[in-house]
C-alpha cells in the first residue's frame, strides 16, 4: 500500500499514541511566539515535581540552562544539551546552606514521571518559517523529529526528508535542532534514524523491536519495528542516556547514534556480565558475534560506558584486550577520545605487562586499560585478584582462546613448548570477568567467554544496508591449477590447522610451505595470474566498475607474492613508477606523497634478497603505505598481501580483492569481509578466486550465519 505524507503521519500519531505518547496539534500550544520550542511548562511542571524545592530564580535558571543556548554554534550546543540530557549536572543552590543538586531533565529511573508529547503542524520562525512534520517532546524538550516523504511520487525519496532535515532546517531552524537528539526519516516502507550531523549512508532503520527476534523486520513492518522498538518510552530514554556519543574532540562534527544491533548487544551483554560476574558467577561474561564490518568497536564502547556508569558494578576497571597491533590503534583512538562519555579519565594504552602490574597495583575501581593479548605472555605473574575486573576481549576467536599446550614444529629448532595466550589471562586475573566480542566464533571461544549471548550475521548486515553484499568470481579455471595438488594443499591445512580444534596446534612446518610453493608458486602459472589479473583490473577500471582502482591482491606466500609481483611489472612497467597524482588540494599534497601503483606489503625476513628486502622497506615505511592506501587519491592502487592487512584493516572504497591462498573458516571471512564495508558509489564489493575457495566459503557461512553463500553471495557465472 502506498501513502500520501499526511496519512503516514496519521499512522505515525496512532502507532506513537499506542506507546503512551499524547497527540497535540501545533496550533493548540501555547506559546510566546512562534519562535519558541520548547514547552517551557512542561519543563517547569517536571523540575518541580523532581525538586520541590526549588525558588522560582532557580527554576528560570534551569530552563534557560537549555534555553539560552546558542543555536549558532549548532554541533558544540547540541554535545552540550545532549549530554545534560544524558548525564544531568551539578547545581550550585541559590541559598548556599542548601546542598548542590544533582539534577537530570529527564527521569531515568522511573519512566513515568516524565510526559511525553508529539506535537505535529508546529510553524516555526527562524530565517525562514518552517513546519516540521512531527515533533516528539520528552518533559517539554524536542529531542526528535521526524520528515515523512510519500512513496507515491517516484522521484520523491526518504533522501529529499534527509536533505530537508540536514540543510533547510539546519540552516534555517537551527534553535529546534539544537535540542535533537536524533531524527527519523520514512515514506512508509523505509524508516530510518540518524542525527543531524551523520551523512545520509549513516542513517539506519531499527528493525527488531524487543531485540530477540529470530529475523528482522523488513520493508513496511519497519514503521511498527522503529515505533515500538525505538521509539518505545523506555528505550528512547535508554538511547538518550547511554547510546549518543560525542567524542571528546572532533574535526568533521561527529555525533554517533546506536545501530539496533548495537543497542540490544550492549545491554544483553551488560546483564548477562552482571549474572555471571565472580566472586558468585563462573566469571564467564558471554560472547557477541558480530559480522565483520558491523561496529563492535562502538559496541564495545557503549558497554563501557553502561558498565563504568552502573550502580551495580560500583566503577570497575575494563581491560580491553586485541590481539593485534592495528586494532589497537583504532580501538584505543575511540575509545581515548570518549573519556567524557565512558565516564573515566584514565583511558590508557598499556607499554608493557609491567606498566599495567603497577596501574592495578594500589587501584580498587576505575580505570580503562588497552593493551594486546601478546604482551600478557611477557610472564605469568598474578597481576591483579580483584572481582570488579572486566576483561573484554576484541577478537575472541583468535589466540585468546588457546587453554592448551601448543607445540610447535621446526626443522631447525627441532619441538618448541609454549602456552596459549588465554591460560596467561586466566593465571593473571583469576577473578575477572570475561567478554568476548568476535566476527567468526569457534567452539573454544565458547569455553572461555561462555555462550553466545547475541549475534548479528553477515546476511542480516547486508540486509540493514550496514554493509553491501559481496559478490563471487571463480577465475581458477584460466589459471590451469591441477586440483589433485590443491586438494593435497587443503588436506594438509585441514589436518594441521583444524582451527583451534586440536589439541595440539600444530603449525605449519617448512616442509608444507616448501611443498605448496612448488604448487601455487609454478612459473607458468604465475605468468598466467599476472596475465589474466591485469586484463581483469583494466578491464573493471575501463567500466568504471570500481570506486577508486584500490584492490587487494592475496598470496599464498612470501615468496610468491615477490614472483607475482615481478611478473605484472613485467608487463606494466608503468606500475613500478613513483607517481603523484595531478590535482590535489593543498591539504591532500601535504598528506599523499608520491608512490607508485603496485607495492607489496609483508614485514622483512632476515633471509631476504637485497633487492627484496628493499623493496618491502622498514615499519616506518610499512606504516606510511598503510595511510597512503587509504588515502584515495593516492597513486597506490594494488597491495600485495600475504598475512598483514587481512584483518581489521578498513578500507571503505575498497571494492575488490583477488585471492590466491588456502583459506579456512574465519580467516576467510576475515579476509572477504576487507570489502564489505560501505562506501558512496559503492554497491557490492567482490571477491576473485584464483585458488577454489568456493567449497570453503560454503561451510564458513554456513558455519557463521546459519546460511550458505547462495544467500549472502552472488556468483558471478563464467563465460
Amino acid at each position: 500500500m502506498k501513502y500520501t505524507e499526511s496519512q503516514l503521519e496519521q499512522a505515525f500519531i496512532s502507532l506513537l499514541e499506542t506507546e503512551g505518547y499524547r497527540y497535540i496539534n501545533g496550533k493548540e500550544l501555547t506559546r510566546t511566539s512562534n519562535q519558541e520550542v520548547l514547552i517551557k511548562d512542561d519543563l517547569r511542571t517536571f523540575l518541580l515535581n523532581r525538586y520541590p524545592d526549588l525558588e522560582e530564580i532557580e527554576l528560570e535558571s534551569l530552563v534557560n540552562e537549555l534555553a539560552f543556548q546558542s543555536a549558532s554554534d549548532l554541533y558544540e550546543s547540541n554535545k552540550y544539551i545532549c549530554k545534560l540530557l544524558a548525564d544531568g549536572f551539578i547545581f550550585k543552590r541559590n541559598n548556599p546552606s542548601k546542598k548542590d543538586l544533582h539534577i537530570r531533565f529527564i527521569d531515568i529511573k522511573d519512566i513515568s514521571k516524565n510526559s511525553f508529547k508529539i506535537v505535529n503542524q508546529l510553524e516555526i520562525q527562524g530565517t525562514e518559517l518552517r513546519i516540521p512534520d512531527l515533533i516528539l517532546y520528552i518533559n517539554g524538550i524536542p529531542v526528535v523529529v521526524f520528515e515523512f516523504k510519500t512513496a507515491i511520487e517516484e522521484e520523491i525519496t526518504i533522501f529529499k526528508a534527509y536533505e530537508q532535515l540536514t540543510n533547510r532546517y539546519k540552516r534555517d531552524i537551527p534553535e529546534l535542532l539544537k535540542y535533537n537528539v536524533f531524527c527519523v526519516i520514512s515514506d512508509g516502507v523505509n524508516n530510518k534514524s540518524g542525527t543531524v550531523f551523520s551523512p545520509y549512508e549513516f542513517y539506519y532503520g531499527w528493525n527488531k523491536i524487543t531485540g530477540d527476534e529470530k529475523k528482522a523486520l523488513t520493508g513496511i513492518e519497519t514503521t511498527t519495528s522503529i515505533v515500538h522498538g525505538m521509539l518505545h518510552q523506555k528505550r528512547l530514554v535508554d538511547i538518550i542516556h547511554h547510546f549518543v556519543l560525542f567524542p571528546d574532540t572532533s574535526k568533521n562534527e561527529l555525533k554517533i547514534l546506536a545501530r539496533y544491533p548495537q543497542y540490544y548487544a550492549a545491554n544483553k551483554l551488560y546483564q548477562n556480565i552482571l549474572k555471571h560476574r565472580k566472586p558468585e558467577g563462573d566469571g564467564k561474561g558471554g560472547t557477541y558475534f558480530g559480522a565483520t564490518g558491523c561496529g563492535k568497536s562502538y559496541t564495545m564502547l557503549y558497554l563501557s560506558r553502561l558498565l563504568m556508569r552502573s550502580t551495580d558494578f560500583a566503577s570497575p576497571t575494563i581491560i580491553i584486550i586485541s590481539d593485534r597491533t592495528d586494532l589497537d590503534d583504532q580501538l584505543s583512538k575511540d575509545f581515548t577520545n570518549a573519556k567524557d562519555f565512558i565516564g573515566d579519565e584514565n583511558i590508557i594504552n598499556i607499554e608493557s605487562r609491567a606498566d599495567l602490574r603497577s596501574r592495578l597495583r594500589g587501584r580498587e575501581s576505575g580505570g580503562v586499560f588497552l593493551t594486546t593479548v601478546q604482551k600478557f605472555a611477557e610472564d605469568s605473574e598474578i597481576l591483579s585478584d580483584r572481582t570488579n575486573i572486566i576483561c573484554i576481549s576484541g577478537e575472541a576467536h583468535r589466540s585468546q582462546v588457546n587453554l592448551d599446550l601448543k607445540v610447535k614444529i621446526d626443522d631447525e629448532k627441532g619441538v618448541t613448548k609454549s602456552y596459549g595466550f588465554a591460560k596467561y589471562l586466566h593465571d593473571s586475573l583469576p577473578n575477572a570477568t570475561y567478554v568476548g566480542f568476535t566476527g567468526t566464533p569457534i567452539d573454544k571461544t565458547l569455553e572461555v567467554f561462555g555462550d553466545v549471548v547475541d549475534q548479528y550475521t553477515m546476511f542480516e548486515s547486508v540486509n540493514d544496508e550496514i554493509t553491501v553484499r559481496l559478490v563471487y568470481e571463480g577465475r581458477a579455471a584460466k589459471v590451469n591449477l591441477d586440483y589433485n595438488k590443491v586438494q593435497e594443499i587443503e588436506n594438509y591445512y585441514e589436518n594441521a590447522v583444524a582451527e583451534g580444534a586440536s589439541e595440539y596446534h600444530v603449525e605449519a612446518s617448512q616442509k608444507a610451505i616448501a611443498k605448496m610453493e612448488v604448487v601455487l608458486g609454478d612459473s607458468d602459472r604465475i605468468k598466467a595470474i599476472a596475465k589474466d589479473f591485469i586484463e581483469h583490473y583494466e578491464g573493471r577500471l575501463q567500466e568504471n566498475a570500481t570506486v577508486a582502482g584500490k584492490v587487494m591482491f592475496v598470496c599464498a606466500s612470501r615468496g610468491i607474492a615477490y614472483k607475482l609481483y615481478q611478473e605484472i611489472l613485467a608487463l606494466r612497467p608503468s606500475w613500478g613508477e613513483v607517481v603523484l597524482p595531478d590535482g590535489l588540494t593543498e591539504k591532500e599534497q601535504r598528506e599523499i606523497k608520491p608512490i607508485e601503483r603496485i607495492k607489496m606489503v609483508m614485514t622483512r625476513n632476515k633471509d631476504d634478497k637485497k633487492e627484496l628486502w628493499d623493496l618491502l622497506g622498514n615499519k616506518e615505511e610499512r606504516k606510511e603505505l598503510d595511510r597512503q592506501f587509504k588515502q584515495i587519491k593516492s597513486n597506490f592502487k594494488i597491495a600485495i598481501v600475504v598475512d598483514m592487512w587481512l584483518t581489521g584493516f578498513d578500507v571503505p572504497f575498497l571494492d575488490t580483492i583477488y585471492i590466491d591462498k588456502p583459506l579456512q573458516t574465519h580467516n576467510l571471512i576475515q579476509t572477504i569481509s576487507r570489502v564489505n564495508r560501505k562506501y558512496e558509489g559503492k554497491d557490492r564489493g567482490l571477491v576473485v578466486d584464483y585458488i577454489g575457495i568456493k567449497k570453503n566459503l560454503n561451510k564458513a557461512l554456513g558455519m557463521f550465519n546459519n546460511q550458505t553463500a547462495d544467500d549472502d553471495f552472488e556468483d558471478i557465472k563464467q563465460a
